[in-house]
């Protein structure tokens, strides 16, 4: 308990736009990294409730031919990122082989900013529901100041300057668009079933 006090102790010390990096790096890999790992793959799920994500995924056929590798692939360049921070040389070769694989694909940028807003509002729902602790406020700010300078690296253009006006534009946006095809389906199978494969045989049921 000691540790973890340590831990809120310097999170409390530190300014959520100045330091974010340092205060998710402390949240997301100190504190929350199980709930990390879970709420980003949420995260990912979510993203394909949307029927142009969901038909340019299907149709390069990564999810349903490849599941394993492209989900290693996306977690190993998120922990890059929020392990070492984006400016570090590691942050600056995960966020090169990012532009790198999307820069292939014609992806409008209300896209880009709905995937972007998932990877901050879903660890923070998480937390509210499953995390051993509260996450601070400082810590959902970090989060969001983290994400919005990953955006903006990513040439993402009009991302929201404040947390509520991104959450408004996340919700708003899901609202909008979410609907159900063919597509969404074929890659939410395909990655249900990529977390199945985690599992004993006899347990897999339970995860579907």
């Amino acid at each position: 308990m000691a540790f973890r006090s340590r831990v809120l102790e310097e999170i409390g010390g530190l300014d959520p736009v100045r330091d974010h990096q340092r205060i998710a790096f402390l949240s997301t890999r100190v504190d929350f990294p199980f709930d990390t790992t879970r709420a980003l793959e949420l995260a990912l799920f979510r993203t394909f409730g949307v029927p142009s994500i969901s038909a340019l995924l299907h149709r390069t056929g990564q999810f349903e031919g490849r599941p394993q590798k492209r989900y290693d692939d996306t977690d190993i360049i998120v922990s890059e990122l929020m392990e070492h921070g984006y400016d570090s040389e590691r942050g600056r070769a995960a966020l090169a082989r990012i532009n790198a694989i999307h820069g292939r694909f014609r992806i409008a940028n209300s896209d880009f900013l709905y995937v972007l807003s998932t990877f901050v509002f879903e660890p923070i729902r998480f937390n509210a529901r499953f995390g051993w602790r509260p996450m601070t406020q400082t810590e959902k700010l970090a989060l969001f100041h983290f994400w919005r300078a990953v955006g903006q690296r990513m040439g993402i253009q009009d991302i929201p300057v404040s947390f509520r006006e991104f959450e408004r534009y996340s919700v708003e946006y899901e609202a909008r668009y979410y609907r159900f095809t063919e597509a969404n389906r074929a890659v939410g199978g395909a990655t249900v079933e990529l977390f199945a494969s985690w599992f004993p045989r006899p347990l897999r049921f339970l995860v579907r």
